[in-house]
């Protein structure tokens, strides 16, 4: 019985053509839901995104809520959507969302779904503000266009973390039969359960974000002039309407991309973390338009990459690490000349993933709130965020090297939109001062220390190598024993998250919570030096991030570039062997 023309079409094909090997690649194995939720390819079959997949991965979940929330029939949950489509499946985020709507609604569960599409951060927003029991984003953020995913939110407006995905996979894995009605999306419409959240939210939302406005005066007569790019996404509008919330004249939007367009005809990644490749169209309009500035959002406005025009002419895109170096100093800046009681410090806080610059410690460290690191990925940032929140502490900013920014307590996730705007009003302040963005940069790592980092990794396709490497790495000299040193650099101390080793500790026991799934150690060196190595959870490589902090007034910047790159090299020799492991370099 066939309910999707199109997937139904794709596997008659393959069963004629006898082609088993498709086919086990279709069926052979279901969607891992993690806490990140879903995230595959559309097509047909169970390991991939359809009507069939989202709506039983929908029962999972409302049976799951259903056994945690006594007032889910009362409070309901919220669901939005990008632009993402794929014509061979007929899968798009607007068609799941609304079977996902249709499966809440069958069982008497009010739904806010967004009426057209909205950036990822919109999502866990609603979630707070109208205290929902959750959240469900269609979105595949930055993944190449044949993908899309399924992420989710908790009553606290933070993505899941463990145990919640266990609890989901195996309620997804006891209802896998369709209800009755679960394809015919057509009756949300008619149903006194479905909301539109849209036109309170891009009210509500753009007043908000207006308590980080600071200095409308200087917007609006600033001559600073912005290019904008939401690379075929969801960002263009919203990004509009936060320059308009904070007196900004709008931003130069890139003609060929403003545009939701599910094809991203003009770039190879949609991922402005692949940096200069994805901003040639940005580079173009600005040197056009006399713009200085070049803000771009990944296709669901949840990141930022920001570019600036050196007075050399080259343009520098800044990492995640050195926007959050500025974002970091700007926040904290505009807290202390607004807070009008001096104790108030004790209660600030600061948070960073454990992969990230460590600058928001020495910048915590030398005005005196607290910082606090935590595992990677913004499940973790924004769950510690809101405990912190409960407890009456102020969480000013938190982000994570991969351009991720939090810098507006009513969304507990990243936002690109409110950093987009943020980063504006702070380069239109600093313009006052005949200060650019890298000259401030400068001028933070003058004042708390240079922080300089590298990071990449390699790729490997065989799962014993990593095992064997990491093996190795725990067994370095002799049984349990780690390196004392790499290369002419000497070991001081060692964390392993994998195994809950952390030498700093009396103990030896890790504060962080540890996963035997996933690999990940970091060592620190007597140069001040911090190297972390991990597993990805979502690609097949082993990623290294590496940084060496300087104390203030150190300011030989090349010097200290040097030793960075000389103590990277001997990590790949001799933690990596790539060699040996036959392991693939990242190709720039």
């Amino acid at each position: 019985y066939q309910q999707n023309p199109k997937t139904y079409a794709i596997v008659k094909q393959l069963l004629a053509e006898g082609n088993a090997g498709e086919l086990q690649k279709y069926f052979g194995s279901r969607m891992e839901f993690g806490t990140a939720g879903l995230r595959a390819a559309m097509g047909a079959g169970i390991s991939h995104m359809n009507d069939l997949t989202i709506i039983q991965t929908t029962q999972g979940f409302c049976r799951y809520l259903e056994k945690n929330f006594s007032d889910l029939k009362k409070r309901g949950v919220v669901i939005g959507f990008d632009a993402r489509a794929d014509l061979s499946s007929g899968g798009s985020s607007k068609r799941f969302a609304r079977l996902a709507a249709n499966t809440f609604i069958s069982q008497g569960v009010p739904v806010y779904l967004f009426s057209d599409i909205i950036p990822t951060p919109f999502v866990p927003y609603t979630v707070t503000h109208l205290k929902l029991c959750a959240g469900i984003m269609v979105t595949a953020s930055h993944n190449p266009k044949q993908d899309n995913g399924y992420k989710v939110y908790w009553e606290n407006g933070a993505q899941i973390i463990s145990p919640h995905d266990k609890g989901i996979s195996q309620a997804i894995e006891e209802n896998q039969e369709p209800w009755p009605q679960a394809w015919d999306d057509k009756l949300i419409d008619s149903s006194p359960l479905l909301h539109d959240p849209y036109a309170m939210v891009n009210k509500e939302y753009f007043k908000d974000i207006q308590k980080q406005c600071f200095y409308r005066n200087i917007n609006k007569e600033t001559n600073l002039k912005f290019v904008h790019t939401s690379v075929h996404g969801v960002g263009h509008k919203f990004v509009q309407l936060a320059f308009k919330a904070f007196d900004l004249s709008p931003p130069f939007a890139v003609p060929e991309q403003k545009d939701p367009d599910p094809d991203f005809p003009t770039v190879k990644y949609p991922n402005p973390e692949e940096g200069k490749g994805v901003l040639t169209l940005s580079f173009a309009l600005a040197e056009k338009d006399g713009a200085r500035i070049i803000l771009a959002n990944d296709p669901d406005a949840d990141r930022l990459a920001v570019a600036e025009k050196q007075e050399s002419g080259e343009w520098k895109v800044f990492s995640g690490n050195e926007l959050g170096a500025l974002l970091g100093w700007w926040i904290f800046t505009c807290w202390k000349n607004n807070s009008r009681d001096s104790g108030a410090i004790k209660d600030v806080y600061m948070l960073s993933s454990t992969v990230s610059s460590k600058i928001l410690r020495a910048i915590a460290l030398k005005e005196g709130f607290h910082f606090e690191e935590t595992l990677t990925g913004f499940k973790w940032m924004g769950n510690r965020a809101k405990q912190l929140m409960d407890q009456g502490k102020a969480v000013l900013f938190a982000f994570e090297e991969a351009i991720g920014y939090m810098c507006c307590p009513a969304v507990l996730d990243k936002d690109g939109v409110s950093a987009a705007v943020i980063t504006a009003e702070m380069a239109s302040f600093l313009a006052t001062r005949n200060l650019s963005l890298s000259q401030q940069l400068k001028a933070v790592y003058d004042e708390y220390g240079f922080h300089i980092t590298k990071a990449s990794y390699f790729i490997c396709h065989d799962p014993k190598v990593i095992q064997q490497l990491f093996d190795n790495l725990r067994n370095f000299d002799g049984k349990n024993t780690y390196p004392k040193s790499c290369g002419r650099f000497k070991v001081s101390g060692i964390r392993d998250l994998t195994t809950g080793y952390d030498s700093s500790q009396p103990d030896q026991k890790a504060i962080l919570p540890t996963s035997k799934s996933s690999q990940m150690i970091t060592f620190t060196f007597a140069n001040g030096g911090v190297a972390t190595m991990r597993t990805s959870g979502t690609e097949p490589k082993i990623k290294y991030y590496s940084e060496l902090c300087a104390p203030p007034g150190n300011s030989d910047v090349e010097q200290l570039k040097k030793e960075l790159d000389e103590l990277v090299s001997a990590l790949e020799k001799h933690f990596f062997q790539p060699e040996k492991n036959k392991l693939q370099r990242k190709t720039e």
